[in-house]
């Protein structure tokens, strides 16, 4: 495949830093596109099950192939693969009306006497392969050896995280102009952009919002600006042409957004390039970003506990009316029934539509799916979670991580209007800037006010999501309870007492010396993937940037020690996990080799003498003659960043990764045990907080390997703590 040159960057006023040693005549990473052979579960000759009524036409999605219809439901139906996605992410072999008519042909029998073998001729025959719309590029400034390594000190993890660095080349990609759909001779779901940019990997096959903010800050440290720039360019061209940006490049992702990270790219992106250009077509356009939140992701909500009115964010796809088309048979049975067990729910068309409505607003929120949203959690089985998806209230959860993000955004935003080099001759935006950053401070300001009325509970010391069905501050605690103190919102009570501080902090550091892995999203086990035991990248770095966001006369003490008979349970504030006692929290469990052995629940079974397992090591710091241990910030930081560390290394390692010299790979016998014999090693999206050997579980599809953000928070880690990290103790296979 030849390479496809990146177009142009625009001149800047301040270009951006050279990279130090440039790779220019790499050849482009060779894309394979593994189509998927359609295989349905029933023999070829079954015909089909009977269907319940189609859904409304969505006008925001009107393609009669790829959108809600009897075509999309039917395909749905027969199940001939396993993930719906890939249905919707083929274009068609001819024109959309040559498909409509081969269709119609089938279904003029009646659907229900299609069959399975039918079904699988027509997608052979007028479809082609998914993911044909984009091709591999090349990364001509890729810069083998950036400057971040050099901060690696342990060699083992500066050649991993080189390794690491490298996988970048593995995920870059760009449209390919000669397989796009143009003058009708096919019909496709992908959203062309202009611009090259990085992929999250497996299913996830086209650019994504917020999955972008953590690979760009793994490309920042990897020094491929361009790239940087080059996504940022294309979220403004969704924002000038859709006035606002989409979950991700596919049209089906047109009725939402996800987590509002623009603002914080770009600010990002700035500050470590010196591109002030940019800021030219951005700032107008980050003015579009904000406006769209507060015109259609906004309510008023009168506090119960100051009687104030606060205009507040929340995730809300109330348009959708229907199945989402990359998750159609999940949805459909999630409101008509999945058969095998599954009762038969019996809603009106009126409750159909608000289930799909909510299932679409938890894809929004890009926890999907999460206890967090729903009013019964428990309904159904760790392997089964359609009854407890039935219950999603997410339109009336007011989440304080978006708020959180959305008042860090207007802050950050007044940052980048009151730098000098913002006016780049020709910005309209230059002689406004001032009252520009003084508005979205006084807006900030707002909404840190109802932050803290809303959601922040001072006796148990930790920020919950505001229930607007019970009128009420949550009580589940989530790995959001870390974003407000991320943005710079630091309550009074934390301020004024470092005990109240480590307080906030106390479940991470109660995590960190019972389990084995990092920071899970909650502490109940429901099977959906956004909860316990799963651990994901985001939450890593939000909660070691919270962290860094402490003042430092707050940081500077011991890291508190449990008294006698006790454990690091006994140091978390009462109710603030919503955890009785430590004998219910959910127990430590490893092979041991000849069974699996499980830990007396709480326990702080990895407890070490000033650390943790695969905590790093302890450090001290001279002053004035004396050694002084680190605070106890710091030392959360050092643990929870080699806990990162070693369960992306462990993964990675267990699947096949070796370095030369090194790191032998694993012998077959072991590599068996992961069905890894012909695999190199894999970034998994999700781990668990039991195992750093095992990747995270549960959700509407397999666990995906790539992983866009898990590389991109990894190089992050590296660059921020390289001289802190240890090589891990990855746990044996057998």
């Amino acid at each position: 495949m030849s390479w496809a040159p990146l177009l142009l960057i625009a001149s800047a006023c301040l270009a951006p830093p050279g990279a130090a040693q440039t790779v220019s005549d790499a050849s482009t990473p060779a894309l394979t596109i593994s189509t998927s052979v359609p295989s349905p579960t029933l023999p070829l000759n079954a015909t089909l099950p009977s269907q319940a009524a189609l859904p409304p036409p969505e006008p925001w999605c009107p393609s009669a192939i790829f959108c809600a219809g009897e075509l999309l439901q039917t395909l749905n139906l027969a199940q001939p693969y396993v993930d719906s996605k890939t249905i919707v992410d083929k274009p068609t072999n001819g024109t959309a009306n040559h498909t409509l008519a081969d269709f119609a042909a089938l279904a003029a029998q009646g659907v229900t006497n299609i069959t399975e073998g039918q079904i699988v001729q027509f997608l052979e025959q007028d479809f082609q392969g998914e993911g044909l719309e984009l091709e591999a590029l090349q990364l001509p400034n890729f810069t083998a050896s950036p400057a971040f390594l050099q901060n690696v000190s342990d060699p083992l993890l500066r050649a991993w995280t080189q390794t690491v660095h490298g996988f970048w080349a593995q995920l870059i990609r760009g449209t390919n102009a000669s397989t796009l759909c143009t003058a009708g001779t096919c019909e496709s779901t992908l959203i062309p952009l202009n611009h090259s940019f990085v992929v999250p990997g497996g299913r996830f096959r086209e650019q994504y919002y917020w999955d972008s903010f953590f690979i760009i800050e793994g490309l920042i440290k990897s020094e491929l600006f361009d790239i940087v720039n080059s996504t940022l360019q294309n979220f403004m061209d969704e924002l000038e042409q859709f006035g606002f940006i989409p979950n991700g490049g596919r049209i089906y992702y047109l009725n939402r957004s996800q987590p509002p990270l623009f603002i914080h790219m770009l600010f990002n992106y700035v500050t470590a390039s010196g591109d002030t250009a940019i800021l030219q077509r951005a700032l107008p356009l980050a003015e579009t970003e904000l406006q769209w939140w507060l015109t259609q992701r906004t309510v008023n909500i009168t506090s119960p506990y100051t009687n104030k009115t606060h205009a507040v964010a929340h995730y809300a796809v109330d348009i959708n009316m229907a199945p989402r088309p990359e998750s159609y048979l999940a949805d459909y049975q999630t409101v008509h029934g999945a058969g095998a067990g599954d009762v038969t729910p019996n809603f009106t068309a009126a409750e159909a539509a608000a289930i799909y409505a909510e299932l679409a607003s938890g894809a929004e929120t890009g926890w999907d799916y999460s206890s967090r949203w729903a009013k019964e959690p428990f309904l159904g089985n760790l392997t089964f979670n359609l009854p407890a998806l039935r219950t999603l209230n997410v339109r009336n959860t007011t989440p304080v991580d978006l708020n959180s993000m959305l008042y860090n955004a207007r802050m950050l935003l007044a940052d980048l209007y009151d730098l000098p080099a913002e006016a780049c001759a020709g910005n309209s935006t230059a002689g406004n800037s001032t009252a520009r950053a003084a508005f979205h401070r006084a807006q900030a300001k707002h909404l840190r006010t109802a932050i803290l009325d809303l959601f922040w509970d001072p006796a148990k010391l930790a920020f919950y999501d505001f229930n607007r069905t019970s009128n009420a501050r949550g009580t589940l605690w989530s790995a959001a309870t870390f974003y407000p103190l991320w943005s710079g919102i630091i309550p009074h009570e934390v301020k004024a007492d470092w005990k109240n501080a480590f307080g906030v902090f106390a479940g991470l550091n109660m995590v960190l010396n019972k389990y084995n892995g990092t920071l899970p999203v909650t502490f109940l086990n429901t099977g959906l993937q956004w909860d316990w035991p799963n651990t994901w990248p985001p939450h890593q770095y939000i909660a070691l940037q919270a962290l860094r966001a402490l003042p430092a006369h707050l940081t500077r003490h011991a890291l508190p020690l449990p008294g006698a008979n006790q454990t690091t349970f006994d140091l978390v504030p009462a109710g603030q996990l919503d955890i009785a006692s430590a004998a219910l929290l959910p127990a430590q469990t490893v092979d041991g080799g000849g069974g699996n052995v499980t830990f007396a629940a709480g326990a702080d079974v990895n407890r070490l003498n000033g650390t943790v397992v695969n905590g790093g090591n302890a450090t001290t710091t001279a002053a004035g003659g004396n050694a002084t241990r680190e605070g106890w910030a710091k030392a959360l930081e050092r643990e929870l960043g080699n806990r990162y560390i070693t369960s992306a290394f462990c993964n990675w390692h267990a699947t096949g990764g070796s370095i030369p010299g090194l790191l032998p790979r694993l012998p077959d016998d072991q590599l068996n045990i992961t069905l890894s014999l012909n695999n190199t090693g894999i970034m998994f999206e999700k781990f668990s907080v039991l195992d750093v050997d095992a990747a995270g579980r549960g959700g509407e599809y397999t666990v995906q390997a790539g992983f866009g953000w898990t590389n991109g928070v990894a190089l992050w880690v590296a660059g921020e703590y390289g001289q802190l990290l240890v090589a891990p103790e990855c746990p044996l296979l057998l």
